[in-house]
């Protein structure tokens, strides 16, 4: 029952992309970075006083490292919703379990078992043959920011590791990587034209604030009760609802070898996460897949 909370909080996750690609018409990237961090941050920090945890740190670097990874992966990925398909878009964000195995291996030693990296191997593939038949010449920069989203969020997920290590409650590093994300988010927003806020724009902004929030929140449940890989895996059903909502509200079109892709790159990284699992596989439990603890 507990694994729901994952289908919920990848459904929200959608529902958030889709209010950043309504929103890109609307406002500038940093105007909707801004937003998704301070509504997010007022949520956050109101479900912690709640439960009554604290929001000073004592584990600051961390944090500042970890939220600026996040905040840097959340703007790649809104510049790669604004000019991507929905589930393009979506799937390169999605490859950060493929880039944590690598940095695994490479940054910390960690042993890389053969079907990792098999797996590793395998969504590379799915990445080349997406990009190939989707993306037209004009877009290459929105696929750029949307492969650094995934590699840059891995970076973020590694801090979350740290983080969890050193005892921190989630809420207060989703609060801080929120308050970051508000931070860097308004000068940016600031130096550029400030659009005014309409009846419908306050929606879309609520909605990629609010959805992010409680997209999070639910998959906070989700691996706290949960079965990890269970709700690491049910995290890519994100993919299928972006997809849904492209061809609903875009008439967005994939051609075959797009969506064979797709699933390679899904194939891929629930194979990692199926190996991190194994009895005595170094490799760590897997990190929450964009659209999640980095949006």
């Amino acid at each position: 029952m507990q694994s729901l909370w994952m289908i919920v909080a990848s459904l929200l996750f959608a529902c958030m992309g889709v209010c950043v690609k309504l929103g890109a018409a609307h406002f500038a990237t940093g105007e909707l970075v801004f937003y998704r961090g301070f509504l997010a941050m007022v949520v956050v920090g109101a479900v912690a006083h709640t439960q009554g945890i604290g929001l000073a740190t004592p584990n600051w670097r961390l944090q500042i490292t970890r939220g600026l990874a996040g905040s840097a992966a959340l703007v790649s990925y809104f510049y790669a919703l604004s000019v991507l398909p929905l589930a393009t878009a979506v799937t390169l964000s999605y490859t950060s379990p493929i880039f944590v195995a690598l940095l695994l291996a490479l940054w910390f030693r960690e042993r890389l078992v053969w079907q990792a990296g098999a797996s590793v191997a395998l969504g590379f593939v799915g990445v080349v043959l997406l990009l190939e038949p989707t993306v037209r010449p004009d877009q290459w920069l929105g696929a750029c920011a949307g492969l650094g989203a995934g590699l840059i969020a891995s970076i973020a997920y590694l801090n979350v590791r740290e983080l969890g290590r050193a005892g921190e409650p989630e809420a207060r590093t989703v609060f801080w990587f929120s308050a970051m994300t508000s931070m860097v988010g308004l000068p940016w927003a600031l130096a550029g034209d400030v659009h005014a806020i309409d009846a419908s724009g306050m929606a879309i902004l609520a909605g990629v604030g609010l959805f992010g929030a409680f997209a999070q929140l639910a998959m906070t449940r989700a691996y706290r009760f949960g079965k990890t890989v269970v709700s690491a895996n049910l995290a890519y059903t994100t993919v299928v609802f972006s997809s849904l909502f492209g061809v609903l509200l875009w008439d967005e079109v994939l051609p075959l070898a797009a969506w064979f892709a797709i699933a390679l790159i899904v194939a891929s990284g629930v194979t990692v996460s199926l190996a991190s699992r194994q009895p005595g596989t170094p490799l760590a439990s897997p990190s929450p897949a964009p659209g999640r603890h980095s949006d």
